[in-house]
């Protein structure tokens, strides 16, 4: 196979070059001038004046924030599935069908041609940091695979089709790029989640994977089948894939993960990388260390803007952008791109880490909260809590959801039940011991909660339900929801919503 890295390298010498010469706030300006520029003709940009904006401060007095509700309602539910010239020039040809892990509402995403160009560009990018970091990279002299979605895409209205995202990047891709990813077409197209992962584990190991990506629970269970395979080559990638240089993960927070990642990459010398794509456009890619956050896109037709997230739901919220924000401060993400989102609330926050290049951190969700008695969780305590208690009893956490119990008639306080599933199955102490360890540690990461728990006053310690491994995927596929870019809940309104976790 031939090794275009060379080519690649050229070129993030060059992307690197442009990409520094311009600052942060002027290619952000420079993005909102020419999403604007473009969307003038619209309906939306019609109603909203986009003519006479000429910066930031125009564009912020005439666009008003707005959630996934308020769009669709407003401006893409009246013609869907047929949108041409609302919220963006031209006939939008896809939608990203996501349902919202917190509320499990199907949403349809606007998903122009434009927004998939950029998308393949963010692809790019991922790999030009790569091998700017790494001088001896030989990244692509093998196959690139990406653990995604089915390519068969739901026929919505004539010329309109919809699906994961992944699927539909992946039935976008041109046909030359086949000469360096992986699956192959017929892979792609399967959409039964079990059958593509029994293909893979068939095919996988005949080919020279060099970077393999996806959701951090997914590929896990294709690692274990691997496994399971190919016994001979035992758990881990070195002996099956020898020249692996790079694991993209993104979607969900690492830290539960990292451990069992890191066995199965020993040996290889091969990195993990996080990135942040969203349906709505790629936001951001580490771009140095595991630690040192995301390096925000900032010159491809995204305009970003952040908000306290204290002050998300006042009536005069702050916007800030590029050119003011500050580091260590949990903002909520807003994105305005080119598939026809204006000032929209994306759903996730994040603290700045370093404003030159600005990179974030993501922090969370804003509609992933506990707060059922006033404890006031968020999801990055949880997550934190969840991993704490995981090493407190040596062990691997693959998935995990919380709701409340509410008090009855027998029991007077309310307490959490959290369903876990352990990387191998734990005994009765050890998952007391996890129970134990992580009130401890919720309590060490917020103040409320250790308040509400103290001396057993107005919350009872919560109650930890171990699941055998392989639950959470059964689970899933129950609900139609198995594999792609779908995600566990992680909170869910009552913790009777999980029964169906423990039926045995």
């Amino acid at each position: 196979m031939v090794d275009f890295t060379p080519i690649l390298r050229y070129y993030a010498r060059r992307r690197d070059r442009a990409r520094s010469a311009v600052p942060p706030a002027a290619a952000q300006a420079m993005s909102l001038a020419r999403l604007v520029g473009a969307a003038q003709r619209t309906a939306f940009g019609r109603a909203h004046g986009f003519r006479r904006i000429r910066g930031v401060e125009d564009f912020q007095a005439a666009v008003p924030l707005r959630r996934y509700e308020d769009l669709w309602s407003e401006w893409w539910e009246p013609e869907f599935p047929q949108l041409r010239d609302v919220t963006w020039p031209g006939k939008i040809p896809y939608f990203a069908v996501s349902s919202g892990t917190s509320t499990g509402r199907t949403k349809y995403l606007p998903l122009s041609r434009s927004l998939v160009a950029a998308n393949r560009r963010a692809g790019l990018e991922l790999l030009s940091n790569h091998v700017l970091n790494r001088p001896q990279s030989r990244i692509l002299g093998g196959r690139l695979f990406m653990l995604g979605g089915s390519t068969r895409l739901q026929r919505l209205g004539r010329g309109v089709k919809g699906g994961d995202l992944s699927g539909i990047l992946a039935a976008e891709t041109p046909s030359w790029s086949g000469l360096l990813t992986y699956p192959t077409k017929r892979l792609l197209q399967i959409e039964d989640w079990e059958e593509k992962i029994a293909a893979l584990v068939a095919d996988l190991p005949r080919r020279d994977i060099r970077m393999i990506g996806g959701t951090p629970s997914w590929l896990l269970l294709l690692f274990d089948a691997l496994a399971r395979a190919h016994p001979q080559a035992g758990w881990g990638a070195k002996g099956l894939f020898p020249n692996l240089e790079m694991v993209v993960h993104g979607g969900v927070n690492f830290a539960p993960y990292r451990h069992r990642f890191a066995e199965w990459l020993d040996g290889t010398g091969a990195e993990t990388r996080e990135v942040y794509p969203a349906s709505e456009g790629f936001i951001a890619i580490a771009d140095a260390g595991p630690d040192d956050g995301l390096r925000l896109i900032l010159d491809d037709r995204l305009f970003f803007e952040f908000v306290p997230l204290g002050e998300l739901d006042g009536e005069t919220p702050t916007r800030h952008w590029i050119g003011n924000v500050e580091t260590g401060v949990n903002y909520a993400v807003i994105l305005s791109s080119s598939a026809g989102f204006w000032a929209y609330v994306l759903g996730d926050t994040v603290e700045f880490v370093c404003l030159d290049p600005p990179r974030v951190k993501i922090t969370g969700r804003i509609s992933y909260s506990l707060s059922a008695f006033g404890e006031h969780l968020v999801d990055a305590e949880l997550e934190a809590a969840i991993a704490a208690a995981a090493r407190e009893i040596g062990a691997d956490v693959t998935d995990f959801s919380v709701g409340p119990l509410f008090p009855d008639g027998d029991e007077s306080r309310g307490r959490h039940r959290f369903v876990v599933e352990f990387a191998a199955a734990q005994p009765d102490d050890a998952v007391a011991r996890f129970a134990t360890a992580l009130d401890a540690a919720l309590c060490a990461e917020n103040e409320d909660y250790e308040v509400h728990r103290r001396a057993d006053f107005g919350m009872a310690a919560p109650e930890v339900r171990a699941v055998p491994p392989g639950r959470y995927a059964a689970w899933m596929k129950a609900k139609g929801k198995l594999g792609g870019q779908h995600k566990v809940p992680r909170v869910v309104g009552d913790a009777a919503d999980l029964d169906g976790l423990l039926d045995d």
